[in-house]
Parts: structure tokens; sequence; C-alpha cells
């Protein structure tokens, strides 16, 4: 599976899917993530990934088919990447090529990464990939793992 998997720019066209993507329950479950809105989706994608120059963002293919997203970011001088995967692509190591593909392109260092405590599985991909624990960081009544790879 994982030799398929590959990156290419993000196209207009792939918001629909990414916003089919983000409302997925289990992914809204595992992630902690409250799905936005269309409109707001579709603007934030548009102007603050999309519209910002500093912001690095790929979509992940497997066969040529889309599966998701992985994007870096600046937020208070800090560089943070995330990533979004549908979940018919979960579980067979899409994730791992993905993230491993992205971090050869992504130069800057260190990058930060603050996923939900519950969602076992990010915490270990972004392990497996050299981000090490710094800490935890609360956002309202949820813990997440504040992660750092060097």
């Amino acid at each position: 599976m994982s030799a398929q998997v590959r990156l290419r720019d993000v196209g207009p066209a792939d918001l629909e899917e990414f916003f089919a993507q983000e409302h997925d329950p289990e992914a809204v479950r595992r992630s902690n993530f409250p799905p936005r809105e269309r409109g707001a989706f579709m603007a934030h994608w548009t102007t603050r990934v999309l519209g910002d120059p500093t912001v690095f963002v790929q979509a992940v293919t497997v066969g040529g088919e889309l599966a998701g997203n992985v994007v870096a970011w600046w937020d208070e001088g800090r560089r943070f990447i995330g990533y979004w995967l549908g979940r018919r692509y979960w579980g067979r190591g899409v994730g791992t090529r993905a993230l491993a593909l992205f971090l050869e392109r992504e130069e800057a260092r260190p990058l930060h990464a603050d996923p939900f405590a519950g969602n076992t599985g990010s915490v270990r991909l972004l392990e497996k990939h050299g981000f090490r624990r710094t800490g935890t960081v609360r956002y309202g009544d949820h813990e997440h793992i504040m992660l750092v790879l060097d």
C-alpha cells in the first residue's frame, strides 16, 4: 500500500473531499476537532491555507485517489504540522508514508504537533517519525500532547 502513496499540490476541487472527511463522525471523535460548516470550512481553506504563502500543504493520494492532506503552518512563531486522512485509508500505512514524504519536503525545524491525547494512533505516528513529547496543552476541557521534531 505505502508504495502507492504520493503527495501533490492541493487544488480547489480537493476541498469537497476534505470537507466530507472533516465531517466523518469517527474522525471527529478521534481527533476531537469539531467540523466547520461549509462556508467557514471553504473560507478557511481558501484564505488561511491555500491563500497564505507561508503555509505548505500537500494532498495525499493513494493509487491516484485523493486520500487526505498534510499541512504545515506558523502559529505564534512556531511551525506546526497537521494531517487528515479519510477513514478508508486508516491503518494501511498511508499516514506513515505520507508523513515521511512530507517531512522530506518541509524543511523547517523544529516542527510542532499537538494531537488530542485520546488519538493514540496519531501520537504513535508522529513518534514513529522522530517527534518527541514535550508536555501537554489544554484546549478547553481537552488535553493534547505537545510533540516536537528537531
